[in-house]
């Protein structure tokens, strides 16, 4: 249960202080307390009015094992670059292999099956259940044979997107098993600015919007655009998150450097 705050009279607020009881001083106090918590949660501003805000990584993913397997190639390490498509794990998969290729001769005969004992149905030879069999038989062998396909494939992994290896979580001939976190990879071409701003901006301030980001780390600045404005308002700070994004490709920016963002009509 929230209580209102007393009003008080600044030009003899200290007479009163000094007179109050404790239950009405500590009232007081925490009102006061109150107000000074939102101000400075609101923005992170400093007295230039600039923002305060993070670099983060548009996509941020953990690359996971999908068979168990030895691991024979894993060729990137922490901080090294890679195109989209690139490989960035490849297992042993010799023994799934060899299953794919049972899988589809199982399948090649089984609906050779099939086939021959349509036409003996046709001759009068054998009977509908033998036909209805046999053909049942073929969809089982035909569904073998694509699991072990979709088992192989999953024996290499190639790149989502272009990037930087975060984190190294495994290392080659290493035997692993389905779920075994291996990388984390991150999308450095497309960056975001994550900041927090007062509410009553959003009047204002739109999708689209420009604004300049100093990063801190570099001692440069940048110019961004805002895409993304949050969802729902701090009823406390009476703030609300947004997300812009660095225009250009800047390959010296990385995930989680911070600075200042500096909105020209926001003081």
């Amino acid at each position: 249960m929230s209580l209102p705050c007393p009003t008080i009279d600044r030009s003899v607020a200290r007479p009163q202080v000094a007179g109050m009881g404790g239950v009405a001083l500590a009232l007081v106090l925490l009102c006061f307390g109150s107000s000074a918590i939102a101000q400075n949660a609101v923005g992170e501003a400093d007295t230039a009015g600039r923002i305060r805000t993070q670099l983060a990584a548009q996509n941020d993913v953990e690359v996971s094992s999908e068979v168990a397997a030895k691991i024979a190639r894993l060729p990137l390490k922490e901080g090294d670059a890679f195109a989209k498509g690139d490989l960035l794990v490849a297992f042993d998969c010799g023994l799934y292999q060899a299953q794919q290729r049972k899988a589809e001769a199982t399948s090649a005969a089984a609906s050779r099956e099939a086939e021959v004992t349509r036409k003996l149905a046709s001759l009068h030879s054998v009977g509908v259940l033998e036909v209805g069999q046999a053909e049942a038989r073929a969809k089982e062998a035909a569904a073998d044979a694509a699991y072990m396909r979709t088992t192989v494939g999953k024996c290499s992994i190639h790149a989502p997107f272009a990037g930087r290896v975060a984190k190294r979580e495994a290392a080659p001939f290493e035997y692993v098993t389905p779920g075994k976190p291996l990388l984390e990879i991150l999308d450095t071409g497309t960056l975001e600015v994550k900041l927090i701003v007062p509410s009553r901006w959003l009047a204002t301030l739109k999708p689209g919007a420009s604004f300049t980001v100093h990063v801190d780390d570099l001692g440069k600045d940048y110019p961004a655009q805002v895409v993304r404005l949050g969802a729902r308002i701090d009823p406390i700070s009476q703030t609300v998150s947004i997300s812009g994004r660095i225009e250009g490709r800047h390959d010296e920016l990385l995930p989680g450097m911070s600075g200042w963002a500096s909105f020209p009509n926001h003081p």
